[in-house]
């Protein structure tokens, strides 16, 4: 009986870890677009894990994407500033408190993942965005993290 309980408890406590994380996909494309204008969080959700994919061709250094996480009124200047920290860094400037959560930077035909908690983030303005030279503007997104 003690075997069972201990099971039972088990179980339950691994699937109310599971529940806190909760999965979020968004592809990306050669033709500089993301499949989402906008991506919900439920309220249940401790954390996050984004997978980003790109279903285009053309390599990381032609035509690569990355998912970055910042609030709304950041975007431009961090976008400008990720510029300068070059593909070497993803085009994601290391240390900078603006970036929230970031992926890697992916070229065609491959995927990446970020995992990030949303206690923090609730109730503020969160905008992603891709950094890559010349993409911000087209590919760039709400984040709305319910709750």
């Amino acid at each position: 009986m003690k075997l069972i309980l201990v099971s039972v408890i088990a179980l339950v406590m691994s699937m109310s870890v599971q529940a806190a994380t909760c999965e979020l996909t968004i592809d990306s494309n050669d033709q500089m677009r993301f499949s989402a204008a906008e991506l919900v969080v439920p309220a249940s959700c401790e954390r996050v894990r984004l997978t980003l994919t790109h279903s285009g061709r053309l390599p990381r250094n032609a035509m690569g994407h990355n998912w970055v996480l910042a609030e709304t009124d950041q975007v431009q200047g961090l976008s400008t500033d990720a510029i300068r920290a070059g593909v070497d860094q993803d085009y994601v400037p290391a240390g900078d408190s603006r970036v929230l959560a970031a992926t890697g930077l992916i070229g065609g035909g491959e995927q990446t993942s970020v995992e990030f908690s949303v206690t923090e983030l609730r109730g503020r303005d969160l905008t992603y965005f891709c950094s890559f030279p010349g993409h911000s503007m087209m590919m760039r997104g709400k984040l709305i993290i319910e709750g």
